[in-house]
């Protein structure tokens, strides 16, 4: 190529990046960046003193690390008393009568917390295998259920529990406490402004670097046949040997647990759907595979997923892109951002933050363009065409660059525990009830069976079962 040639090329291109700056008006090339901070207001904690008879006695049935996170959470909602526990480890009942006194009631048999009549609610936060058995169990003997996420362990079980909650009449919520949280709150009420415009596609990541963050949790030396209860916990899954390790770390084997979707999937889930107010997708698609973490455990460390959600009333058509990895070395850590025609809101377990770009749906010419394709002397012709029709507008300013952020120390799980005992109390609505819980749940579920099936699995968001 000649010297001419060459010295034409890099002319032709940068007047073809020139001209885009200079023709590129449109209103988010001129919007401003405020770079505001916002503090929400966190909700207040009722001060009022309830009296004996409105007291919630209640109890928790599986004391692992969620059992022991929600029963401090729960006794710091006024007006609830933790008086019983249960769980199939020794170890753990003994640490609860240490944590909350001596006079706790104990048992490694959940049947003896729902037989006693002065517990009203139980906390189920057991492995996800006994998710469903002791819930309908629980409403059917008249106690109010607060379960953990995700509501069950198969698809196939959601419907007798959503069936159980309507016949009995009690309270469920399954724990996925983002769906109470006052960032969640602020994003939904930015989506329903519009403020990003029409929704397009979400992304939503929650990674991990870490053996904890892998499941690979601490295993007590005392573990032994005679301090667990190997064949309760075993239930109806296969039986297999007493191993301490499946035992502790149950959340590797599809036997007890639902590995990354049903662990971490759902949280993006229930988010996601308070957000748009959306029921859930209908096509379903996952991948991944066991990449580092191969410790015996039979479900993968890195899970991908699509899906695609039909427009309704409260949202447009769009795509979810979801990613959990438990072998990040860049430690990226996790978000959520809805990503409209107009802007992009992000959001953290912390904060929500949301970013105008809106679009121009006037055609701009110059920058990677045929614009300098064309002769000297139609360029000039198009410049004139363009200018006449295209007379240039102002474009409008907007605030693009905004974030509110929860208080230092918020905690959504408070908000989620007082909404259960306010629809215990005064019959409040459930933020997440059985069948929010298993539009949250399905899909999560429905992203194993096609990670492990490998097809397109079709899902009905309306009544959260599989689609025929």
């Amino acid at each position: 190529m000649s010297n001419e040639s060459t010295k034409s090329r890099r002319s032709f291109l940068k007047k073809a990046i020139g001209t885009a700056i200079i023709t590129g008006t449109a209103p988010s090339l001129l919007a401003k960046s405020s770079g505001k901070i916002i503090e929400l207001k966190q909700r207040e904690t009722p001060a009022r003193s309830y009296a004996a008879n409105d007291q919630v006695n209640v109890a928790v049935i599986g004391m692992g690390i969620m059992g022991f996170n929600n029963a401090e959470t729960t006794v710091q909602i006024p007006g609830v008393k933790l008086v019983g526990a249960c769980d199939l480890y020794t170890g753990r009942l003994e640490r609860a009568k240490e944590l909350y006194g001596k006079d706790l009631f104990t048992t490694k048999n959940y049947k003896e917390i729902l037989d006693r009549k002065d517990i009203d609610a139980v906390i189920v936060a057991t492995t996800d295998h006994w998710h469903d058995r002791i819930t309908i169990d629980a409403l059917n003997k008249g106690k109010h259920v607060y379960c953990e996420k995700p509501m069950v362990h198969k698809l196939e079980e959601g419907a007798e529990v959503i069936a159980t909650q309507k016949k009995t009449g009690k309270v469920v919520q399954i724990g996925s406490q983002r769906v109470s949280s006052i960032v969640t709150a602020k994003a939904q009420e930015l989506f329903e402004s519009k403020v990003i415009g029409d929704l397009v596609i979400v992304e939503a990541f929650m990674d991990r670097h870490s053996s904890n963050g892998a499941w690979q949790y601490a295993i007590p030396t005392d573990a032994k046949a005679g301090t667990v209860d190997w064949d309760n916990f075993l239930g109806d899954a296969p039986k297999v040997a007493y191993d301490p390790v499946r035992f502790f770390r149950w959340r590797n084997y599809q036997d007890y647990g639902t590995g990354i979707a049903g662990d971490l999937f759902v949280h993006l889930f229930s988010a996601l759907h308070t957000i748009t107010s959306s029921k859930g997708p209908t096509r379903i698609y996952s991948s991944g595979g066991l990449r580092y973490w191969k410790d015996g455990r039979d479900v993968p460390d890195v899970v991908t997923g699509i899906y695609d959600y039909p427009e309704t009333k409260q949202h447009s058509a769009f795509n979810l892109q979801t990613r959990v990895n438990f072998v990040d070395g860049s430690q990226s850590g996790e978000h959520i951002r809805l990503i409209g025609t107009d802007g992009v809101l992000t959001l953290g377990w912390g904060g929500v933050k949301v970013e105008r770009h809106k679009i121009s749906n006037i055609p701009t010419y110059g920058g990677w363009d045929s614009f300098e394709t064309f002769t000297e002397a139609q360029q000039n012709e198009y410049k004139k065409w363009y200018q006449a029709n295209y007379p240039q507008v102002k474009p409008a300013m907007i605030e693009s660059d905004l974030e509110y952020k929860a208080p230092e120390r918020y905690d959504a799980n408070i908000d989620h525990h007082q909404n259960f005992y306010a629809g215990i109390r005064e019959g409040k609505a459930i933020k997440e009830d059985a069948l929010f819980g298993m539009r949250a749940a399905g899909p999560a579920l429905a992203s194993n069976k096609s990670y492990f099936e490998k097809k397109i699995i079709t899902w009905d968001p309306e009544t959260a079962v599989l689609a025929k």
